[in-house]
């Protein structure tokens, strides 16, 4: 024990005359090198759970390198929707909360962030209209040409679950604030499982979340 105390020592007195040895400008190369390899193994030592916490305590994504998201999955959870302050807006988050309500708030988190990205994708779509309630509204009042089957089918929109509507009214503030990442495969079309639509045949399926499957006109294909 002895003996290791004093070959550590020795090892410390030889790195600390190597580094007084360096010129400044390498010195500061070396000890940066330095702190970036404690850094890197500090940082190793995190359990992903931990990571995502941390990632995810503001309500923003951490980027650690190019492709590698930490949180994603994390958002995704009824804890961070429980994270978030209550959401608030204009007519255009009011439009996008009804709809996740009426339409999806059976789903998991997951699938009611994919049904708010196919809204959202359709505002950034030129075959579609341009605002959130031109969107979940259009067709609205024409026999079979209702986009959301919750503003056609002859009820009154009214909320009976305000928990349920608290939390995807998180889900839409978070999707119009741009918060969300792309899950969807840019899909602009989706349905329940217990129907299958004729235009179903014609788009690719791009994603299944929950009990709703997903669409769009390109050609990627479904990773869920």
């Amino acid at each position: 024990m002895r003996f290791a105390r004093c070959l550590n020592a020795a090892k410390i007195t030889l790195a600390a005359a190597a580094i007084i040895a360096l010129p400044a400008g390498a010195m500061a190369n070396t000890l940066i090198k330095n702190l970036a390899k404690i850094e890197a193994r500090g940082l190793s030592s995190v359990n992903s759970e931990r990571m995502a916490s941390v990632a995810t305590s503001s309500g923003t994504l951490l980027r650690v390198s190019a492709g590698n998201t930490v949180g994603t999955e994390a958002m995704f959870t009824r804890a961070w929707i429980a994270s978030q302050p209550k959401a608030k807006g204009t007519s255009e988050f009011q439009c996008l909360a009804e709809a996740l309500y009426f339409e999806a708030r059976g789903e998991t988190v997951k699938g009611q962030f994919a049904v708010a990205e196919v809204i959202r994708n359709r505002v950034k779509s030129s075959r579609f209209p341009n605002s959130y309630c031109s969107v979940i509204n259009q067709g609205t009042g024409k026999k079979h040409q209702c986009q959301f089957s919750y503003t056609c089918d002859g009820k009154a929109e009214v909320v009976n679950e305000p928990a349920a509507y608290a939390r995807v009214a998180k889900v839409a503030r978070a999707t119009i604030d741009g918060k969300s990442p792309d899950i969807t495969n840019g899909a602009t079309f989706y349905h329940t499982t217990a129907v299958r639509p004729s235009w179903s045949r014609k788009f690719t399926n791009t994603a299944r979340f929950g009990v709703h499957l997903f669409y769009s006109r390109g050609a990627r294909t479904a990773s869920n």
